[in-house]
């Protein structure tokens, strides 16, 4: 299938299972991740329609350089770390200046899109678990738990930004999402522990954590096509 060379870019878009819809169905999917891409190190020339991410290290070539033409941005999808905005770090030393110098490049992106004389770009969303970035960015558009879409995640995720809401699938709660430990602590049964999936063996478990669910991605692709 094809959309006319539409483009979707998912900022610190990890293993893009965010995006890994859009690409099924044939958009021009360009995930913009470490450790070779980094969304702080880019050029955005609205007079000209150009938008440029260049290379972390050394590469050669043009494979150091990513050229998009604005004008073919349909959709910014955007998913910052989370690990200095997480309320789980409770009273440990935080190094918020740095996680939202990556936040503000997300945001620096979308606006330098959305600005250029006839942007096409017809939506944009950045998420991260509910925690301190509601601080810097207010109040969220969305917030939803990973169980809603069919999931077995119980920890609330944020949605800012300007797009149609995804529809939930699941409208109750399952009764088994939980474990309660010795100490008190409750935890999502997978989410403590989550299985691999065979096309990301290798990943840790930061990593497995931090993917995108596919109950969620596909609701928010036939949202905003």
């Amino acid at each position: 299938m094809e959309n006319n060379g539409k483009i979707i870019l998912d900022l610190c878009g990890g293993t893009g299972a965010w995006s890994e819809p859009y690409k099924k169905a044939g958009y021009d999917v360009h995930v913009i991740t470490l450790p070779k891409w980094d969304v702080t190190n880019f050029a955005a020339s609205g007079g000209v329609g150009e938008l440029k991410f260049f290379a972390k290290g050394e590469f050669d070539g043009l494979a150091s350089l990513k050229l998009l033409d604005m004008y073919r941005i349909h959709g910014i999808l955007a998913a910052p770390p989370c690990t200095e905005f997480s309320l789980a770090k409770n009273n440990q030393e935080r190094n918020l200046y740095k996680a939202m110098l990556i936040v503000g490049s997300c945001m620096k992106i979308i606006w330098a899109v959305r600005s250029c004389s006839g942007s096409n770009l017809k939506f944009w969303a950045l998420e991260n678990p509910r925690g301190l970035l509601r601080q810097f960015l207010g109040a969220p558009a969305f917030t939803f738990e990973h169980w809603q879409f069919g999931g077995a995640g119980i920890k609330p995720t944020d949605l800012w930004g300007y797009f149609n809401l995804p529809k939930t699938t699941v409208k109750n709660r399952p009764n088994d999402l939980t474990v309660k430990y010795p100490n008190g602590r409750i935890n999502s049964r997978r989410w403590s522990q989550p299985e691999c999936p065979p096309e990301y063996e290798g990943l840790t478990r930061s990593e497995l954590r931090a993917i995108t669910p596919a109950g969620f991605a596909n609701a928010f692709y036939m949202s905003n096509k």
